[in-house]
């Protein structure tokens, strides 16, 4: 299983990647697509909102179940991934690239300080894989 090192990881198995102006990309991990098999629908946020750390922002939906996408971080929704609209399996196929969920404009950049290394979130993932 493959965690990126340039990226930063929450509990629930949200990557984000900081990228210019304070604005960090959203995605859930390949942990997390593996958990879920084939990922069906994506239920994204609208843009323009404001969410809080920890707020559940929307939900994917696999073969296998439904779950939360929760927010790494406070801010406001300034994209969605409209590709996943007509192609959910992107999740699946390039869960770090083409199949990001969402950019957030920080409201709190210290805020990405609470969330896990890599080295943190893959002794997580051992941890649950058991």
């Amino acid at each position: 299983m493959s965690v990126p090192t340039d990226l930063l990881y929450t509990e629930e198995h949200e990557w984000t990647r900081l990228q210019a102006d304070e604005i960090i990309q959203v995605g859930i991990t390949s942990f997390a697509q593996e958990q879920l098999g084939s990922i069906v629908f994506v239920d994204l946020p609208a843009e323009g909102i404001e969410i809080a750390r920890g707020d559940s922002i929307g939900q994917i939906e696999s073969t296998k179940s439904v779950s939360d996408i929760y927010a790494p971080a406070s801010g406001t929704v300034v994209e969605i991934n409209r590709g996943l609209d007509g192609s959910p399996e992107l999740i699946n196929a390039d869960p770090y690239e083409a199949g990001w969920l969402v950019r957030i404009k920080l409201e709190s950049p210290e805020e990405l300080d609470e969330l896990l290394r890599p080295e943190e979130y893959q002794d997580l993932v051992a941890d649950e894989e058991g």
